[in-house]
């Protein structure tokens, strides 16, 4: 297992792994089961650029779009149900391969149409992030959240970005009542 984290403890990913490149992000969590309306949980990736905005409407990477325009990050797909151990669902990223307009991947959970079903963070427990060198199938780090609340729908759950020519983590694990028009909206995607 990686080092564990706390929220806001920042770490280097690249300072004492010269060569990482190929990573991946697992995310996982678990839900109440018995509201009887099934969660659906997803992953989202927005792709920033230095005004903490998407460099264009298409790097925002989900269930919908898989793979972001530069090829550098790829999603798993749809995990509709969460069951099992381990991942629920994870993004590969190459780090090399990043667009250098792009400055800090923003990793986020949204509930899908968590409103409409009475869904909430409160509702989820065992939440993570993961980042695992893939060259070794070695574990980095690890963010475990603790803070869970009934008015969040919406967990900002990590980030990785560039500072002084090293890739960096930053667990977030802040909620937000927004969904996924909000967060698209506060980070700069169009939505037609």
């Amino acid at each position: 297992m990686g080092v564990s984290l706390k929220k806001g403890q920042k770490v280097s990913l690249t300072k004492f792994n010269n060569n990482l490149d190929n990573i991946l992000v697992g995310l996982g969590w678990d839900t109440a089961q018995n509201t009887g309306i099934p969660y659906d949980l997803d992953v989202e990736v927005f792709m920033l650029g230095a005004n903490d905005k998407v460099i264009g409407d298409d790097w925002f990477v989900f269930y919908n779009k898989l793979t972001s325009p530069d090829g550098s990050v790829v999603h798993s797909g749809d995990n509709r149900t969460g069951f099992g151990e381990g991942d629920d669902e994870t993004i590969k990223v190459q780090l090399s391969k990043v667009s250098p307009q792009v400055q800090k991947l923003v990793f986020v959970v949204t509930i899908d149409d968590a409103v409409a079903r009475g869904h909430n963070f409160g509702q989820v427990s065992n939440a993570y992030i993961r980042i695992v060198d893939l060259s070794s199938n070695r574990e980095l780090v690890r963010y475990n959240l603790t803070e869970y609340y009934p008015n969040v729908i919406s967990m900002v759950v990590g980030e990785i970005y560039r500072y002084n020519n090293e890739w960096k983590f930053n667990p977030v694990g802040d909620g937000t009542a927004d969904d996924l028009m909000g967060l698209c909206i506060r980070y700069g995607v169009r939505v037609q």
